[in-house]
């Protein structure tokens, strides 16, 4: 059976050792199974892969109907930002460490891109965060994250005050080391270091997690994303903000930064059968020792 994806976007995680001659062998087993193939630019120019089309991230929204992505979740998260708002749907090969979110291991990627290739896969769609920096009642940065939203402490500071308001309404100040909200694909990274709960990619909700409270009873809280959550800096210097990998840096007192659930989701592709739950026995390592 021929390939129900035609068009098909190659992404790579270029300075990783060996990253090119496994983008050269993906692309070469994409063109057998009767797909045409387009590197991404970034990825074509720090490869010297010349010998393929290359299109930069509008260009594969409006040509391919699949990308193929072939690194880390940082990888991942840096392109999927850009392909969400196509609706492009993105498979992902593991060249990094964890891989929650490229979860096809780069020695299996034939045999399981096959039938994927042929329709048989497990689609997941996931909402993305859009968030911006309010100051003096006017935007002055704005971010769409896929993992989280964090605001941080200076390097040489002291703690943050933060003032947290969910859809208006004023929910505590605290003092910490700084706060995340995470997105359920974002609950598996910074959030789980800080000691949040995992959330199940298929809920409608953020977590948000301080991080080393003053007050240890300060606790992580499952929130919806229907609605909007508020920080603002109240007191303490240097404050910054991340929004994955998109920083802003001195945040002033008065600042808001305002998380919203983006108009876009991501589309992950999976091998039939796949299962979160696999994933997550694989990745953090559950039951081994149990006979």
């Amino acid at each position: 059976m021929k390939s129900q994806f035609h068009h098909v976007a190659l992404i790579g995680k270029y300075h990783a050792k060996g990253s090119r001659s496994a983008l050269e062998d993906i692309a070469h087993f994409l063109g057998a199974q009767g797909c045409d193939v387009a590197i991404e630019q970034d990825t074509a120019s720090n490869t010297g892969l010349t010998q393929f089309p290359t299109l930069d991230a509008a260009g594969i929204g409006a040509e391919c109907d699949l990308a193929l992505v072939v690194g880390g979740d940082g990888t991942m998260l840096g392109i999927g930002r850009q392909l969400a708002q196509f609706g492009v749907p993105v498979i992902g090969i593991n060249q990094g460490r964890l891989g929650f979110i490229t979860d096809i291991a780069f020695e299996d990627y034939q045999d399981t891109l096959k039938p994927m290739l042929r329709g048989e896969y497990e689609e997941d769609r996931r909402w993305m965060m859009q968030a911006s920096v309010i100051r003096d009642g006017r935007c002055v940065f704005s971010a769409t994250a896929m993992n989280d939203v964090v605001v941080n402490r200076g390097a040489t500071a002291g703690m943050v005050e933060l003032r947290v308001e969910v859809d208006g309404r004023f929910v505590a100040n605290q003092r910490a080391d700084g706060l995340i909200i995470a997105s359920p694909t974002g609950s598996t990274a910074y959030a789980l270091s800080a000691g949040g709960p995992l959330l199940h990619p298929s809920i409608s909700g953020w977590v948000l997690v301080p991080i080393a409270p003053h007050t240890l009873s300060n606790r992580p809280i499952v929130l919806s994303d229907a609605g909007e959550i508020a920080i603002e800096i109240v007191a303490g210097r240097d404050a910054s903000a991340n929004f994955d990998m998109h920083s802003l840096a001195s945040l002033l007192h008065g600042d808001r930064i305002t998380v919203r659930r983006a108009e876009h989701q991501m589309r992950f592709l999976h091998p039939k059968g796949w299962s979160y739950f696999d994933t997550l026995r694989k990745k953090l390592h559950w039951n081994e020792g149990v006979a």
